[in-house]
């Protein structure tokens, strides 16, 4: 299966031959001033809400496949991919030639909304690829450009369709820098939106993690719906990722899902699955709800539908379709490149398997990644699903939460509540740990605590969550040439979220200096403590 591209770009500008390029310690300097020169323009001149770019001070000026190229010279395999956006990674030979073919036709850039032969083909192959069932009723709303616009469509849109405002979200979630869109994520402040328990079983928010905490979640969801007296009236919609990405990386268990369905269909409330970062392949599956086998009512869709280029869509069943012309526009919902790149990305990840690939990497990656966990404390988890992966960083000396009452670690939250594939590793596991059943691959590691996988006495929870460990790991990878992401609560979760054409050889790459990463923070934090010699850092800082 042809897949794959090269860890390797060329150095030179375009059409240079290898022996013209100045390789002397001139070109060298002025590549770094170059570089420096440029970081510095943009720390005077840009916002302070800028954000990737204070963790990778980097200059790209070269991609293709896995691999950027700095303005330094310096060579990185890049994991964050555009936050997911780039399904078949930089500069893809079929996005690239998609492109190139509207630009050569002389076909207008800018429509509106107008019916185009670009368009008439991406929104063609995007159907084919939908699930069955929802595709035969769907109808398609182009949105501006970023996946926050399409969450804010589909909130009028079910507003719309049922005349109720209210929203159901869930705890941890992350849909967008809008207003609504923000109101229905895990940081807001104002909020007019009802929050769910998510399912997770790393910090179960009930204390038990596995079928139990996730059980307990549905209950929770149904009584505030039923009860005439939460305060929370019949709503508009649910929207859920059927994998936390911000939040995480966090998988939902498939009978989870297939129970937020049955719940909101038993009364009335239109599903909104948000798959702006797990569509496309990402998670194993072309779109993340076929792991389950639900049919949502609203599909949110952007990133790698673009193809590397903005683009975002609602698509819903044809009954929600009350919208009165104008009701939702964009001045830039009719990108033809971006649809023409999407096009071209949808139809190679069908026709070359790219989803079944993610799914068979993604668990390579994450049984590596599970050694490492149990070779450094410093991992308090490993979890994902196909290849969206996150390595939750802890403090591997900080305190466990007491045991909680009522909480009975031999009861069925305990090692019995993982599904099938679960792994705990290392001297007692720091949360219940959960790889079948759909929740993707969730290993559960601390040090010294005894875990509810093994139901020791003491336990209510994982370490504390390790920021900082974190951050220096995001910094130690960059130092090795690998760009990765943070995410989760408090920023302690390195994420992986590499193209899906990357090659065996490119992901034993990434895991080696991963794991030299990890490594160098592991011994560096145990240096520190023992420099301490009352469990604080030098400084007194606590560890």
């Amino acid at each position: 299966m042809a897949v794959t591209e090269s860890a390797v770009v060329p150095v030179g500008a375009p059409g240079e031959s290898e022996g013209a390029r100045d390789t002397g310690a001139g070109a060298a300097e002025r590549a770094r001033a170059a570089h420096e020169g440029i970081l510095r323009r943009q720390s005077a001149r840009e916002s302070a809400a800028r954000t990737y770019a204070r963790a990778l001070p980097i200059v790209p000026v070269r991609a293709r496949g896995l691999t950027i190229e700095g303005a330094d010279g310096r060579r990185y395999l890049d994991c964050l991919s555009g936050a997911g956006t780039l399904a078949l990674g930089h500069n893809h030979p079929v996005v690239l030639e998609a492109v190139r073919k509207v630009l050569d036709s002389g076909a207008p850039l800018h429509v509106l909304d107008l019916a185009t032969p670009v368009k008439d083909a991406f929104t063609t192959e995007l159907f084919r690829t939908l699930p069955p069932r929802f595709a035969e009723r769907a109808r398609v709303q182009f949105c501006g450009p970023a996946g926050t616009d399409a969450v804010e469509a589909a909130f009028k849109l079910v507003r719309a369709a049922t005349g109720r405002t209210g929203m159901l979200a869930f705890a941890g979630a992350y849909h967008g820098m809008t207003a609504g869109a923000l109101e229905a994520s895990g940081g807001a402040t104002d909020v007019r939106v009802a929050r769910l328990p998510y399912p997770q079983d790393y910090r179960c928010p009930f204390g038990v993690g596995g079928d139990r905490g996730a059980e307990l979640g549905a209950r929770w969801t149904e009584s505030l719906l039923d009860d005439t007296k939460s305060g929370v009236p019949l709503p508009a919609g649910m929207i859920l990722e059927p994998v936390q990405g911000e939040g995480g990386v966090i998988p939902a268990p498939d009978a989870w899902t297939r129970r937020m369905r049955a719940i909101t269909e038993a009364r009335s409330i239109p599903l909104i699955v948000d798959e702006v970062q797990t569509g496309v392949g990402r998670t194993g599956a072309f779109w993340a709800v076929e792991h389950s086998g639900i049919t949502p009512d609203v599909m949110v869709l952007s990133k790698a539908i673009g193809g590397s280029l903005p683009l975002a869509v609602v698509v819903y069943r044809d009954d929600l379709d009350v919208w009165e012309p104008g009701a939702h526009a964009g001045t830039f919902r009719g990108n033809q490149l971006a649809m023409a790149a999407g096009a071209a990305t949808l139809a190679y990840v069908r026709e070359h398997g790219l989803a079944e690939r993610a799914a068979t990497v993604g668990a390579r990656i994450l049984e590596r990644l599970r050694s490492l966990a149990a070779e450094f404390p410093i991992v308090g988890d490993v979890r994902g699903r196909g290849l969206m992966i996150g390595l939750e960083l802890v403090d591997p000396e900080g305190p466990l939460p007491p045991n909680r009452d009522g909480l009975d670690p031999e009861g069925p939250a305990s090692g019995g509540a993982a599904s099938e594939g679960s792994a705990s590793v290392g001297p007692g596991s720091g949360g219940c740990a959960s790889v079948g059943s759909g929740s993707g691959g969730s290993a559960s590691v601390g040090s010294g605590s005894a875990g509810l996988a093994s139901g020791g006495p003491g336990f209510g929870g994982p370490r504390p969550a390790a920021p900082e460990l974190a951050a220096a790991v995001q910094r130690e990878c960059l130092r090795r040439g690998l760009i990765v992401e943070l995410g989760g609560r408090r920023s302690s979760v390195v994420r992986l979220l590499p193209p899906l054409t990357i090659s065996d050889e490119q992901a034993s790459a990434v895991l080696d200096r991963l794991a030299d990463a990890v490594s160098a923070v592991s011994s560096t934090a145990r240096e520190e403590l023992r420099a301490g010699g009352d469990g604080t850092r030098r400084g007194g800082a606590p560890l």
